[in-house]
C-alpha cells in the first residue's frame, strides 16, 4: 500500500513513517520539507497521487484557540479534500484524550478538526492517545518561572509515541472504523515526578517546585479529565522505562 503521513517528520510522524516501512508499505511524508503545505494546499494533489490512505498527526505550536481552529481547519480541511479527489480509500486522524472535557485553547482546534474528518467524505478513524512520554521534555522546557524550571502538577497516562506511530500504521492498512477505543500508557503517573526525573537525566541539579499551575489544560488534567477510560487500549513503555533509554548529555 501507498500511505502518506501529513507530520511525517514530527515526534510521533516520524515513529509512524518507520512502522508504514517497517511494514513493508509505501510511505509518503507530507511536510514542507517535501514541499507540502498543508495550509495552502501546495504540493498536496501531487503527493497523493496513488495513496491509498493518509495519516495526519500534523500540528501546531500555539497557545490560541483562534489559530489552533485556523490552523486544524485549513491543514485538514486541505488534506481531506485532495485525497477525495485523489481516490484515497481511508483517512486515520490523531486526536487527543479529553480534547472534548478539557476547554483548552489548542484542544478547541482538535475538536474542530475531529468534526471536519467525521463530515470528510473520505471514510476515516479517528485514534485518541494520551500523552506522550516526551511531555515530561517539553514542559521541563516551556514551564519557567523567570530562571527557574517548575514542575506542574497534573494526572497522565503517557504513552510511547513508537507505539502510537505503530498504531495508526496499522489502522491505515485496515478498513475504516470510526472512532476507535483511546490509547494511553500503561500505568497513570505524576507529571511533577516525570518533569523532575526528567530533569536529573539530563543533568539538571537545580531546584524544581511542583506547583499547581492555573490554566484550563492543568486544572483538567488534574481532575484526570486527560486520563483514558476503562476500555481504553493500553501500550507497554513505562516512562522510565523510556527516559532510560533516552539519551543524555
Amino acid at each position: 500500500m501507498r500511505i502518506a503521513v501529513a507530520g511525517g517528520t514530527g515526534v510521533v510522524g516520524r515513529h509512524t513513517v518507520d512502522a508504514v516501512r517497517e511494514a513493508g508499505h509505501d510511505a509518503v511524508v507530507l511536510s514542507r520539507s517535501t514541499g507540502v503545505d498543508l495550509v495552502s494546499g501546495r504540493g498536496l494533489s501531487e503527493a497523493l497521487r496513488g495513496a491509498d490512505a493518509v495519516i495526519d498527526v500534523a500540528s501546531i505550536e500555539t497557545l490560541k484557540a483562534s489559530a489552533a481552529i485556523e490552523f486544524f481547519t485549513a491543514a485538514t480541511g486541505n488534506l481531506l479534500s485532495s485525497a477525495a479527489d485523489a481516490g484515497v480509500r481511508h483517512a486515520v486522524l490523531l486526536s487527543i484524550v479529553g480534547v472534548d472535557r478539557i476547554p483548552y485553547d489548542y484542544y478547541a482546534g482538535k475538536v474542530a478538526q475531529e468534526k471536519i474528518v467525521e463530515a470528510s467524505p473520505v471514510p476515516w478513524t479517528i485514534q485518541r492517545a494520551t500523552q506522550f512520554h516526551e511531555f515530561a521534555a517539553q514542559m521541563f522546557a516551556r514551564a519557567t518561572l523567570g530562571p527557574l524550571h517548575v514542575a506542574p502538577r497534573a494526572r497522565t497516562q503517557p504513552v510511547a509515541a513508537r507505539e502510537v506511530g505503530e498504531r495508526l500504521a496499522a489502522l491505515a492498512v485496515g478498513e475504516p472504523r470510526g472512532r476507535v477505543a483511546d490509547v494511553a500508557g500503561p500505568r497513570e503517573e505524576q507529571l511533577a515526578d516525570m518533569i523532575r526525573a526528567f530533569a536529573r537525566h539530563q543533568g539538571y541539579r537545580g531546584w524544581v517546585p511542583a506547583l499547581s499551575v492555573p490554566g484550563p489544560q492543568m486544572t483538567g488534567m488534574r481532575e484526570g479529565k486527560a486520563l483514558p477510560g476503562p476500555d481504553a487500549d493500553l501500550g507497554r513503555q513505562t516512562f522510565a522505562e523510556w527516559l532510560a533509554e533516552t539519551a543524555h548529555p
